[in-house]
């Protein structure tokens, strides 16, 4: 379920730790309040998964980047449940269709990338590294 900028506040609570538990594996480059900000300005979007019981159990953040060839839908970062199964999956694949985007990628470790590999049948396309400088 996709979260309007002007209603991130009315979630936030039901969503942070979620989108924490994401960016504790991350590289740092944001904390989850500044996701917030990021959320909050449009320049990233949520979309929440749901029970029954309309309870938040997961949460992912994207960010679409254009590039001449493609609008790529960015996973910035997810965490919880109700997020890696193939309804929710095809939901969220006509959500970044419905955007624009001709592309999904996803910074991940090799556990991740098993994951969407055998779930989704994606590919890895980059091995991305880094030096602080």
């Amino acid at each position: 379920m996709y979260v309007n900028s002007e209603h991130i506040h009315i979630v936030w609570e039901d969503t942070k730790k979620h989108l924490e538990r994401g960016l504790a594996r991350s590289a740092g480059e944001y904390n989850v309040e500044q996701l917030k900000v990021f959320l909050v300005q449009g320049n990233q979007h949520l979309l929440v998964g749901v029970d029954e019981n309309k309870v938040i159990q997961g949460a992912v953040t994207i960010e679409f980047i254009n590039m001449p060839n493609d609008r790529i839908a960015y996973a910035t970062t997810f965490g919880g449940k109700m997020v890696a199964n193939k309804a929710v999956w095809d939901q969220f694949i006509d959500w970044c269709k419905s955007n624009g985007a001709t592309k999904f990628r996803a910074a991940t470790f090799e556990s991740g990338a098993r994951l969407y590999r055998k779930a989704f049948g994606t590919e890895n396309r980059y091995i991305m590294v880094e030096k602080k400088l």
